[in-house]
């Protein structure tokens, strides 16, 4: 999407909960964190919102509840321990009971993490730890901080239904983002895979999966996005051909196809779709109808489409129409694989 309509979008994030940190922001516009940081930069220039540590918020609102969930770094990945532990409260609070499995999928964390995260918010009174998971406490009718998104439990939903177009022993190629990283974490029980990726989270992933062979794209390393990029990268894809492709983007339209953000990721997508005899979109709700400036692969090219059930029917009849297989999540969809 542009930047106008990006950050547009973003404050209109930040008005409904108030306060939302840049790792937020980023998965629910599928955006770097930098471009994000420089877009708050923008708005709080324009005296629209306010810089708050690590996120974005409404003047007068306290950003994320840090005190009552805790603050600190997490060894297994990015995502701060105030933020995933709220997040594991959201989940909680909206399906009223998770499972470790689940939650540990929901947040892309260890369960070994999230079961230390239980023991602390157990503690504060947030959740009823059961054997195997969480609930709610009977007594937290409202929720003692902004919600959160549901887009993160949305892609892990896509991520378990597409991981069931895989077969053993398919030689497949993954872009980069956050649904393609869900995605890749469900493909470990799959024996044996070939997995080409120009990204350094899907590599990560499946680094240590049995008979699952990985191979990495040559390219520059773009940090934001954890994905190499460049004319190197493209060039290795143009090279290697693969049975299908798993791709992202940031925009789908029945007129224009898929769309990206960011340049150079798109290149490499582009490459990773004339790689591909099918190529299946994995696009949550946030990303239908929207058009983002640098085309990726024409309605035409993709022959499935994993999407949450947000999509409305019309839109699906619309893409089946024009001879895309349409995948839709429901509430059913296991979350952990």
């Amino acid at each position: 999407m542009f930047g106008a309509e990006r950050r547009q979008r973003l404050l209109d994030l930040v008005r409904n909960r108030g306060a939302v940190s840049i790792r937020e922001l980023a998965v629910a516009l599928d955006a770097s964190e930098a471009t994000i940081r420089r877009d708050v930069t923008t708005l709080a220039n324009r005296g629209v919102l306010m810089h708050s540590h690590g996120g974005a918020m409404l003047p007068g609102v306290e950003f994320g509840g840090d005190d009552l969930l805790g603050q600190d770094q997490s060894s297994t990945g990015s995502m701060f321990g105030a933020h995933r532990r709220r997040l594991i409260c959201e989940v909680v609070s909206a399906r009223k009971a998770v499972s470790l499995r689940e939650l540990a999928v929901a947040v892309n964390s260890s369960e070994a993490t999230v079961r230390r995260d239980l023991v602390t918010l157990e503690r504060r009174g947030l959740v009823n730890r059961s054997h195997g998971g969480a609930s709610i406490p009977d007594a937290l009718d409202v929720s003692p901080w902004p919600r959160i998104s549901s887009v993160v439990v949305a892609k892990a939903r896509i991520a378990a239904l597409a991981a069931t177009l895989i077969g053993d022993g398919d030689a497949i190629m993954l872009g980069a983002g956050t649904t393609v990283h869900a995605f890749a974490r469900r493909l470990a029980p799959r024996s044996p895979l070939t997995v080409l990726t120009n990204s350094i989270l899907v590599a990560r992933a499946l680094a240590e999966t049995p008979h699952v062979e990985l191979v990495l794209t040559g390219g520059a390393l773009d940090g934001s996005a954890h994905a190499l990029v460049g004319h190197a990268a493209e060039r290795w894809v143009a090279d290697h051909r693969v049975s299908r492709a798993f791709i992202s983007g940031s925009g789908l339209t029945i007129d224009r196809g898929l769309s990206g953000s960011d340049s150079a990721l798109s290149a490499v997508d582009r490459a990773i779709v004339e790689s591909a005899r099918s190529v299946v979109v994995l696009a949550d709700q946030t990303k239908i109808g929207i058009d983002s400036p640098y085309d990726v692969a024409p309605v035409t090219r993709i022959h499935d489409l994993v999407t949450d059930g947000s999509i409305e029917d019309d839109v699906v009849r619309s893409f089946a129409a024009r001879g895309v297989a349409v995948h839709v999540t429901r509430p059913e969809t296991a979350l952990a694989g």
